[in-house]
């Protein structure tokens, strides 16, 4: 543990770094197995180097699970080299999705976008399938679990866009509810501060992308990317 003159901790919650969900083809690649593309390697190096730069050091890593996260997680490890073995979180897997042949065409480009625009109602679905308040009913939970655990100061979370807007609504509401404009870059890296009080959360910085930390080329999101791909594909 480090001495430490603030009672607060820090959460360091990264996203994973970029994926190829679409093959050469134009056919889906399952979300549950698509591993890291050359880009996002890239991207989880670059979070490594910004750590190393820093003197981070995590207590605990903590991964969804999915390979992209603890590809990701691994590569900033090594980076950094910290032998730490992640934990597995399930309960922090993205938001998931239904099967797109079901949606309507009409409704599809809001199937995929609606999670992540505004102030987003709990039964907002995802591509049909997981509501934004069944995301948050697993994702708040896990949340309390890990703040109630008092081994750790420096955390490394890294996880997804979906669970990230999740913590992060939490943290600058205090409230269940989902802000879907926060963006998240591939291999971004946000800092939230916690202390003990359940509504004591300081959001330090959020979006920060190591390759590119002012993103002058970025002005649609992940989704409408995506959506624009499977329009291409079909």
């Amino acid at each position: 543990m480090h001495d430490r003159p603030s009672a607060r901790r820090r959460i360091f919650l990264m996203r994973h770094g970029s994926v190829t969900y679409f093959d050469a083809a134009g056919r889906p690649v399952l979300p549950e197995q698509v591993p890291l593309n050359d880009a996002g390697r890239l991207q989880a190096d670059a979070a490594g180097h910004a750590f190393a730069a820093a003197g981070v050091r995590f207590d605990r890593v903590i991964v969804s699970g999915l390979p992209r996260t603890v590809e990701t997680a691994a590569r900033v490890l090594a980076v950094t080299g910290q032998q730490i073995a992640p934990d597995t979180w399930p309960e922090l897997h993205e938001i998931r999705g239904g099967r797109l042949s079901t949606i309507p065409d009409a409704e599809l480009k809001r199937a995929f976008t609606g999670v992540f625009e505004g102030l987003v109602a709990p039964e907002q679905r995802f591509l049909g399938g997981e509501s934004v308040g069944e995301m948050m009913d697993r994702v708040h939970p896990a949340l309390a679990r890990l703040r109630a655990d008092p081994g750790w100061d420096t955390v490394l979370l890294v996880l997804h866009g979906g669970v990230n807007c999740a913590i992060l609504s939490l943290a600058l509401t205090g409230q269940r509810l989902f802000l879907g404009g926060l963006a998240q870059e591939a291999g971004c890296i946000n800092a939230i501060d916690v202390g003990l009080d359940p509504l004591d959360w300081v959001v330090r910085f959020v979006n920060h992308v190591p390759p590119c930390p002012l993103q002058p080329e970025a002005r649609s999101t992940t989704m409408e990317q995506l959506f624009a791909q499977y329009r291409r594909a079909e």
